[in-house]
């Protein structure tokens, strides 16, 4: 409806105008890509909101529509059911009704809507795909073309631009037209700027520019060979402007895809665009080789272009979010700003990162106003200081770290609570014959190409004709020349220039231009030299248009200049990479990313209990005492395993019945030493009735790294680690297990290392990693040892290869039992909290399959709890710094040097380690070794670069350093 009528007439309810509105939102949804008939008679519509007025004669003329019921009379009550009658009048005063025009008020209101929809989709929001430009854009630079403000030409004031432009193109607001000049010169905000400023045009720290009455601009060199080169050359339509005054270009006539080149972003009715920069270089590239191969995949384009190049640089994480944008159209790009880590002091160890490039429409002052703001809140924490240290040579905000901060796990946290890592979200719509569309890489390739192929063709016709008409006229001069008497005669006989016009063409056969031309031609040319330039260049002329005609017969040919003049583009204008692309991964942070890599306690319980603790819990203690409890336990529950790992260690959880499972190490909860603990059941996906006995935790697995398997009857077998890298939620199986046996002990190994065996009765069995065949998961293994009747196995270590000598001499030729004998040594530990040290020596290699030799003599009641390999990590005196955690059934931890633990022959008793009147009998068994110097230091915390190895007699854990 144009108006309502004067008269006094209800207004129309808010409920009827909303629904209105949600029938025309909802109709923008479904019907945002317009049929061509469609968008046609819309098109046609628009031009008065254009303000093109093609037949000024005429002006729009609002007739007054009253509102009427169906008997014909006013409706006084109310719209009713939205039908409208609307009486035109024809304005003209004498009184004469014009027609009656019945039609309904939210038909009416989606058609008026849709023409004001389409007119910002194609005159504001956004771009062309042929020129890769808004109208603005395109206006502001025909405006500054038009004034010569060329590259090499001074710099004018910006007010000057922006009022050619007001006043001849672009009849919108002055802050528009200047804000849209601001951002073509921003090397921040566009890959290749369009304009050169001088003066403040704002910065990176959303600064705003100076007034246009203080900048001046001129166009980039780069504006001029891309988008203005061959404008005047009838390459592309001009249309009237706003007032009909004038003419501008409908497009401009560009050489490369602009639209990927500086990218675009609008939000219009309904739809919105938002397309990545690319590098100049690498667009050329993908240009020249879809034209070689017009047949080529999105695979083969992406080896030439591999993603975006955004101006303020970054990283790119990951190559999914491009893949699909370059396949649909629409994708989600992840871009990490670039931060390195710096040593500020070696003596305090104190570390700053280093922030020297952010992700694209970053504003670098927010970012650092949030980093400040989360400090504050102790949302992110580790950090002392920030400084925005940035000037005209580069970015570098400087974050100072506290001391023992870890840098990777701040700047992880900075990339997931800031800014710092943001995502781009393409959407690449462009207008396309006229209508909006969402389009892929090579669409928008595709489309350029047919577009710079017209512009091409026009040019070569456009210099075909016109060196035609010059070649007609230079023949024409040409022949008046070779008779340049006769033609003085012809002029000196005739009347007027007319006359003299008529005899020349009469006479020679002359078109009335080369007539024309012979009449201006001056004396000072009648030589014989310039009769030579004219005929030269008749000759150049032939050859031109020889090339010319030549050129449009076939398509082939256009696209070959197509791509010379790329190529002579890339050489004169391309520039670096500026985007780093790290195709490790999509740049999703996990819990592993902000987690400290720190050590950790993990203890153990028999009935499925497990916490994580911090490594000063337990206190260093002297051999023979009572020792502190570990926490609180249930009914009927004992300590099963204690061990030490880190935070991001993968731990392995082996079950009595063969199956392993994984789970990272902080994914156990961190409790006090009090605490009960979680059950294993919530981490892992334990069966009714199965018991973890082994527990080994992995930092990387290696190739040459195996795992070593020993079950209660004496089976073993060796595996490779790798097998164990991909472990599913639910378990996968390590070994067959005959009807009866049990999956103990599981160690870490390679084919060098030596592994020891010990039963329960005492038995040891010292034999090489390497005749341990290794086998796949779903096999049983070998007989390790030859169990008497009612022996089982008890334990088993791995003697690292660096770390064993020649062990073939007899025990008698090297042993000293006194303190100061040297190592390495097996150390005993027995149910009853007796233990004793023996030379490794003593003992010999021996093949699997056998009795073994008698490591400990025990009497009934007692029997073999563990056996490590000590001696590992000696002090300058040559004894053992390692130390010993040892674990009773009732939960109490106790945890002495092994240096204070005597050394003695193999049929020895032993010395008691810890008392056990009122605990029951040791459990387990855990072996920590450190250097004297951490120890010293470090110790009571525990905090040192510890590698543990743990045992126990039922579910006994022994990890090698």
């Amino acid at each position: 409806m144009n108006s309502l009528s004067s008269s006094p007439t209800p207004s129309i309810s808010r409920s009827m105008s909303l629904s209105a509105t949600l029938r025309v939102s909802s109709f923008l949804r479904h019907n945002l890509f317009l049929a061509p008939s469609r968008a046609s008679a819309l098109r046609r519509n628009v031009s008065h909101l254009r303000f093109l007025s093609s037949s000024p004669s005429h002006r729009t003329v609002h007739h007054p529509v009253k509102a009427r019921r169906g008997g014909g009379q006013e409706d006084d009550s109310g719209p009713g059911n939205g039908s409208l009658m609307a009486v035109v009048k024809d304005g003209t005063g004498d009184g004469r009704d014009g027609r009656v025009l019945p039609f309904e008020l939210h038909k009416e209101a989606m058609d008026s809507y849709m023409a004001y929809a389409l007119s910002v989709l194609l005159g504001r929001a956004l771009p062309d795909v042929r020129d890769g430009l808004k109208p603005v854009h395109r206006r502001i630079l025909y405006a500054m073309h038009e004034l010569g403000l060329s590259s090499r030409k001074p710099f004018k004031k910006c007010a000057r631009v922006v009022g050619e432009v007001l006043g001849k193109f672009h009849p919108h607001g002055d802050n528009a037209v200047y804000d849209s000049m601001v951002r073509m010169a921003q090397d921040f905000s566009l890959r290749f700027p369009l304009i050169q400023g001088h003066g403040n045009f704002g910065s990176i720290d959303a600064d705003p520019p100076a007034a246009m009455r203080y900048t001046e601009c001129r166009l980039e060199a780069l504006t001029e060979a891309i988008l203005l080169a061959d404008l005047e050359q009838d390459t592309v339509d001009f249309v009237p402007n706003f007032d009909n005054s004038q003419k501008e270009p409908s497009l401009l006539p560009a050489r490369l895809p602009t639209l990927l080149l500086n990218g675009s972003s609008g939000i219009a009715v309904g739809m919105a665009t938002n397309i990545p920069p690319h590098n100049l270089g690498e667009l050329v590239d993908v240009l020249c080789a879809l034209i070689r191969n017009p047949e080529a995949s999105l695979q083969e384009l992406l080896e030439y272009m591999p993603g975006p190049d955004f101006p303020t640089g970054g990283l790119i994480m990951g190559n999914l979010g491009i893949l699909a944008a370059y396949r649909t159209g629409r994708g989600r790009i992840v871009v990490r700003g670039k931060a390195d880590i710096e040593l500020l002091d070696s003596k305090t160890k104190r570390s700053a990162v280093i922030i020297k490039e952010v992700p694209y429409q970053t504003n670098k002052s927010s970012l650092v106003e949030k980093i400040a703001e989360l400090v504050e809140s102790k949302t992110l924490e580790g950090i002392n200081d920030i400084r925005d240290e940035s000037d005209r040579s580069g970015m570098r905000v400087v974050i100072e770290l506290k001391r023992g901060a870890d840098p990777s796990i701040v700047l992880n946290n900075l990339y997931r609570l800031t800014a710092l890592q943001s995502s781009f979200n393409c959407n690449m719509v462009g207008i396309l014959d006229g209508q909006p569309k969402q389009m892929g890489l090579k669409e928008l390739l595709q489309a350029f190409l047919e577009f710079r192929c017209s512009v091409v063709e026009r040019r070569a016709r456009y210099k075909l004709s016109q060196a035609q008409d010059r070649r007609h006229i230079v023949e024409g001069i040409v022949v008046g020349l070779d008779n340049l008497d006769r033609v003085i005669d012809i002029i000196k006989d005739a009347k007027g220039n007319a006359a003299a016009s008529a005899g020349l063409k009469e006479e020679f056969n002359l078109s009335d231009k080369q007539a024309d031309a012979v009449l201006d031609i001056s004396l000072r040319r009648l030589n014989l030299l310039e009769r030579k330039k004219f005929v030269d260049e008749s000759a150049s002329l032939m050859e031109q248009i020889s090339k010319l005609t030549e050129l449009l017969s076939s398509q082939k040919n256009i696209l070959q200049l197509i791509e010379r003049e790329a190529l002579e583009l890339k050489n004169k204008f391309s520039s670096p990479r500026r985007s780093i692309l790290d195709d490790s991964d999509g740049g999703l942070l996990e819990d592993i990313d902000i987690i400290p890599n720190e050590e950790m306690l993990l203890a153990f319980s028999e009935k499925g209990y497990v916490k994580r603790m911090k490594p000063s819990t337990f206190n260093l203690q002297n051999r023979g005492t009572i020792g502190k409890s570990v926490g609180k336990l249930r009914v009927n529950d004992a300590m099963s395993d204690f061990i030490v790992c880190r935070s991001h260690d993968h731990v392995l959880y082996f079950s009595d019945r063969g199956i392993v499972y994984s789970a990272y190490a902080y994914k156990i909860p961190e409790s006090s030493r009090t605490a009960a603990g979680t059950p294993l059941i919530q981490i892992i996906s334990l069966s009714e009735g199965e018991r973890i006995t082994s527990i080994v935790p992995v930092s990387e697995f290696a190739e040459d790294q195996f795992l070593v398997m020993l079950t209660v009857n004496g089976y073993i077998k060796k595996v490779s680690l790798n097998y164990f890298s991909a472990i599913r939620s639910t378990g996968i199986i390590a070994i067959q297990l005959v009807p009866g046996d049990e999956l103990k002990w599981v160690r870490c190994c390679t084919n060098d290392d030596l592994v020891a065996m010990a039963s329960q009765n005492g038995m040891v069995i010292l034999s090489s990693c390497d005749i341990i065949r290794a086998l796949s998961r779903n096999t049983r293994g070998a007989i390790a040892m030859r169990l008497k009747e009612g022996d089982k196995m008890a334990s088993m270590d791995i003697i690292p290869a660096p770390r064993h000598t020649d062990l073939d001499k007899t025990a008698e030729d090297s042993i000293s039992y006194d303190k100061g004998g040297s190592g390495p040594w097996l150390l005993f530990i027995s149910e009853n909290g007796y233990g004793k040290r023996v030379p490794l020596s003593s003992f010999k290699q021996s093949p699997l399959n056998r009795v073994g030799l008698i490591g400990y003599k025990f009497s009934s009641e007692d029997r073999l709890v563990a056996v490590f390999v000590v001696g590992f990590s000696l002090t300058e005196d040559g004894e053992s710094d390692e130390q010993v955690v040892l674990v009773s059934q009732s939960g109490t931890v106790n945890r002495i040097k092994v240096r204070d633990i005597s050394i003695q022959s193999r049929y020895a008793s032993g010395v008691i380690l810890m008392r056990l009147e009122h605990a029951g009998k040791i459990q387990s068994a855990s072996l920590i070794s450190a250097s004297a110097e951490e120890a010293a230091e470090l110790l009571p915390g525990m905090q040192s670069e510890e590698a543990t190895t743990n045992a126990g007699t039922a579910e006994g854990i022994s990890m090698a350093s």
